[in-house]
C-alpha cells in the first residue's frame, strides 16, 4: 500500500450481480449482441454495393448508428459477463450475404430487406422490453433505457426503408416474409448457443 493508505482499487467496468435473474440477462445480452453484429454486417454489405449510389449516405448513417448499438452490447457482454454466441462467425457471413444479395436488388431491394430486418427487432427488442418491465423496471433501469433507445432507432430505420419505396421491390412480401423468417431463427439461436 503505497504511503500506508488504502488499498488502490482498480474502476471495474462491472455490473454488481446480485439480485439479478443472470439466465434472463444472459439471454437478451447475447442475443442483442449477436443482432447488432448481424445489423452492421447487413449494412456493409448494402454498402460494398451501393455505398457509391444515391442511398449510400442513407444506409451509411442507418449503419453508424448500428456501429454505436454494437459498441455498447460489447460493453454490456463485458459489464454483465455474458459470453458472445458461438454463431458470430455464421452471422458475420449470413449478414454480409443478405446485405450485399438485397442491395443487388438495388436500391428498393435492400431497403426491403431493412424494413424486414428493423421490424422484426423492434418487436424482439418489445419484447424485452416487456419481460425486463415484469422482472424489475427498477433493477433493469439502465438495461431497459438502452433497448429502448435502440428500439426507437431500429423503428427509424424501418421508416426509412418504407420512405425510400422497400414495398415497391418485385415480390416484396415473399421477400420481407424469408428475411423475417431468417431473423426469428436467428435470435432463437442466438439466445441459446
Amino acid at each position: 500500500v503505497p504511503g500506508g493508505g488504502a488499498p488502490l482499487r482498480l474502476c471495474s467496468t462491472r455490473v454488481a450481480q446480485d439480485g439479478i435473474n443472470k439466465p434472463v440477462i444472459d439471454r437478451i445480452i447475447r442475443v442483442d449482441h449477436a443482432g447488432e453484429y448481424g445489423a452492421n454486417r447487413i449494412y456493409a454489405g448494402q454498402m460494398a454495393v451501393l455505398g457509391r449510389s444515391s442511398v449510400g449516405p442513407v444506409i451509411q448513417q442507418m449503419w453508424n448508428q448500428e456501429k454505436d448499438h454494437l459498441k455498447k452490447f460489447n460493453e454490456l457482454m463485458v459489464a454483465y459477463r455474458v459470453r458472445p454466441t458461438v454463431l458470430l462467425p455464421f452471422w458475420n457471413v449470413a449478414g454480409f450475404v443478405l446485405g450485399a444479395g438485397s442491395a443487388l436488388l438495388g436500391k428498393k431491394g435492400a431497403m426491403a430487406c431493412t424494413v424486414a430486418v428493423e421490424e422484426s427487432i423492434s418487436e424482439h427488442y418489445n419484447n424485452q422490453i416487456r419481460t425486463l418491465i415484469e422482472e424489475d423496471p427498477e433493477k433493469y433501469k439502465e438495461l431497459l433505457q438502452v433497448i429502448k433507445q435502440f428500439r426507437d432507432d431500429e423503428q427509424e430505420h424501418h421508416d426509412i426503408g418504407l420512405e425510400h419505396d422497400a414495398e415497391a421491390t418485385p415480390a416484396y412480401s415473399v421477400l420481407k416474409t424469408a428475411i423475417q423468417l431468417g431473423c426469428k431463427a436467428a435470435i432463437f439461436l442466438s439466445e441459446r448457443i
